[in-house]
């Protein structure tokens, strides 16, 4: 992940980076590499292509980076119902290890311990 402060400073960092790269014989990938605008205003936030020292790089209004969804409106929203759905699924996945009977409570709370938190609470900094 590169953080710039405007377009010229981007384009300083992506030819360090890739004049570095060369230097151990790696290729920056344009087809994988994406870059985000954040701005207070709208307008801003525009998601366009941009030319960066002749490669083209395809702007993304939101991406999960460190599992952890990042937008450009800085909106926590979509990564909250992102994890509550992420919830879900495990635990229906495994509805039928919660509705045995033949597992004990204190079994069943180990399975959710292990299983669901971890699959809501990834990368939250409190670790619930």
């Amino acid at each position: 992940m590169v953080i710039a402060r405007s377009l010229p400073a981007l384009e300083a960092m992506c030819a360090e980076i890739s004049r570095e790269a060369g230097r151990v014989g790696l290729l920056i990938n344009p087809d994988k590499t994406k870059y985000m605008r954040f701005s207070a205003s709208p307008s801003g936030r525009s998601v366009k292509e941009a030319n960066i020292n002749g490669v083209t790089y395809e702007g993304v209004a939101e991406f999960i980076h460190l599992g952890t969804l990042i937008s450009n409106d800085n909106s926590v929203e979509k990564e909250i119902k992102r994890r509550i759905l992420t919830g879900n699924r495990t635990y229906f996945a495994a509805i039928s290890l919660f509705r045995s009977r033949l597992l004990s409570r204190a079994t069943k709370i180990i399975l959710y311990k292990t299983l669901i938190r971890p699959a809501v609470s990834c990368g939250a900094e409190d670790g619930l």
